[in-house]
C-alpha cells in the first residue's frame, strides 16, 4: 500500500469508495433517504473542487481509501468497506498528523471511526448538536495533542 497526492482522474474512484464508506458507516445513523443521496455521482461533484487537498491509500494500483484534510481538519476519512482494518486507515491518518493535522469531528454514535481515532491518540475535545442533512445530530470533535 502507499499513500500519495490525489490527482483529478482519480475522482470516479473515490467517488465510489466514499459511497461506500459512508453507506456502512452510516446506515445505522443516518436515514435511508440521506443515505441514497450521497451516492457516487454527489461525491464526485464535491471532489471535483476539493481533490487537490485529498491524500489516497492505492493497493494494486487502485484507490481503496482517501482522506480530505482542509487548514489541519480532517473533512473525511473513507476506507472501502473491503478494505477496511488492514492499516490502509491508519497510514492516511499518520500522513495526515504529519501534513499538521490538528482536529477531526464525527457522529457521536459512530463507534467504529471513534475507537480507531483513540487508537490512534486523538482525543475527545466535546460533543454538540448541529444541524446536518436537515435535522439536528449529535457530534463529537477530536483533536491530536
Amino acid at each position: 500500500m502507499i499513500v500519495r497526492c490525489a490527482d483529478a482522474e482519480d475522482i470516479p474512484a473515490l467517488a465510489r469508495v466514499a459511497e461506500r464508506s459512508y453507506r456502512a458507516a452510516f446506515r445505522d445513523i443516518l436515514e435511508g433517504s440521506v443515505l441514497a443521496g450521497r451516492d457516487a455521482a454527489f461525491f464526485s461533484d464535491r471532489f471535483a473542487s476539493s481533490w487537490k487537498r485529498m491524500l489516497v491509500v492505492v493497493r494494486r494500483d487502485a484507490p481503496i481509501g482517501f482522506l480530505l484534510m482542509t487548514d489541519g481538519h480532517i473533512d473525511m476519512l473513507f476506507m472501502d468497506p473491503d478494505a477496511a482494518g488492514r492499516g490502509a486507515g491508519a497510514l492516511l491518518l499518520q500522513r495526515a498528523e504529519c501534513l499538521g493535522a490538528k482536529s477531526l469531528e464525527c457522529f457521536r454514535d459512530n463507534h467504529g471511526a471513534r475507537r480507531f481515532y483513540e487508537r490512534h491518540g486523538w482525543r475527545l475535545a466535546r460533543e454538540y448538536e448541529r444541524a446536518f442533512a436537515g435535522r439536528e445530530r449529535s457530534f463529537v470533535l477530536y483533536e491530536k495533542p
